[in-house]
């Protein structure tokens, strides 16, 4: 049996694509478990990860076959919301590719990434109220801080789908690429990410998650860490150097 995770790694990132073409690439239990395992190297060695899906779909939703079985117990559990907190809560930015349908808990799997484009064929949202349930896995807490309250209220109440030019509007998506394109795209943004300081680039995904509260403490605490690396002074030194000879 086919992975329903493959994964292409390299030195600096790693893509993982969600692969149950036959499902629409529905996010089921052994899925769920491929994202823990690729949590856990990742958590050990730090890499950009950018999440696609195969032909030509993101994820249509949660494996509603195995979601139809679940009980009280389970949802305690939060089977699907604690692996996606553990992907937002990578290292390393986490990007989300995202084509056809990104529905349910494959919408809230995007919404766990730290940068998300879409190609026109996008159809993104959560349409668990008409399948008698809400969108735990992070929607009612993720999307507000992404999109708004007015409008994730609107988009998680009606359970409608985003074309791909809403999202852009709404903020949920940066850009938007022809399919065949999609993927390049998020190499290049990658790319960006690895001329930078690891370090640096660490850090500042820890500001930009850290609650309000504890900004501009946080700020002052991770700049001191480094102002103080051999890599921030070999960078401005190599800076220097370069405008002295202009």
């Amino acid at each position: 049996m086919a992975s329903p995770l493959l994964i292409e790694e390299s030195d600096d990132r790693v893509v993982a694509t969600l692969n149950r073409p036959e499902r629409r690439n529905a996010i089921d239990q052994e899925t769920i478990d491929a994202l823990h395992a690729l949590c856990a190297d990742l958590e050990t060695t730090p890499r950009t990860l950018i999440l696609t899906g195969a032909d030509g779909v993101f994820a249509s939703g949660a494996d509603i076959a195995q979601l139809r079985e679940r009980r009280a117990e389970d949802a305690r559990r939060g089977i699907n919301a604690l692996a996606f907190i553990r992907v937002h809560d990578l290292p390393m930015p986490v990007i989300a590719a995202l084509d056809g349908y990104a529905l349910g808990g494959g919408a809230e799997l995007a919404y766990a990434a730290d940068i998300r484009i879409g190609t026109p064929a996008l159809r993104i949202g959560n349409p668990e109220p008409g399948l008698g349930i809400i969108a735990a896995a992070g929607a009612t807490w993720r999307l507000p801080e992404i999109v708004g309250d007015a409008r994730a209220s609107e988009l998680l109440l009606t359970g409608r789908a985003l074309t791909a030019e809403e999202a852009l509007a709404w903020g949920l998506i940066s850009a938007i690429h022809p399919a065949d394109d999609l993927l390049g795209a998020a190499h290049a943004i990658a790319d960006r990410i690895a001329a930078n300081d690891p370090l640096a680039v660490q850090y500042t995904k820890r500001a930009l998650h850290t609650p309000r509260a504890q900004h501009p403490q946080i700020e002052f605490e991770l700049q001191a860490e480094l102002f103080e690396s051999p890599e921030k002074m070999r960078r401005m030194s190599e800076f220097l150097e370069r405008k002295a000879k202009r």
